[in-house]
């Protein structure tokens, strides 16, 4: 179950890599704008907050790879703690953007977060 939840906590982390490229970086370029839906004006006017949100998207990548990487009880409790964040994170969006982020972000998110909690 441990190498399970490895890999799961991993994908997830490249799930939030992939999302702060998005965001960050091709926003407003041909993948970013098809990905959400945007013409280019509204892709510029909401260029700033989307990076904002990559960056943070980052920080819940990192955590996730330092979980992987530390010795455990700290790597155990950074995958908790990072999962978590990334499951409300993803509620939140479900509510307040869009309800495909539910799907796409926070029952990955869950399970992982499952999985860790199982394997511990």
């Amino acid at each position: 179950m441990g190498i399970l939840a490895n890999v799961l906590v991993g994908l997830i982390a490249a799930l939030h890599v992939y999302i702060l490229v998005m965001e960050m970086f091709l926003w407003q370029k041909g993948p970013g704008m098809r990905f959400h839906g945007f013409d280019a004006e509204l892709a510029r006017r909401t260029a700033p907050l989307a990076a904002n949100q990559g960056l943070y998207n980052g920080f819940l990548a990192a955590g996730l790879v330092w979980g992987l990487a530390a010795a455990d009880p700290t790597g155990f409790r950074a995958q908790v703690f990072f999962l978590s964040c990334v499951v409300v994170a993803g509620v939140y969006g479900a509510v307040t953007a869009n309800r495909r982020i539910l799907v796409a972000q926070a029952l990955p998110g869950a399970l992982a977060l499952a999985a860790v909690l199982a394997a511990r």
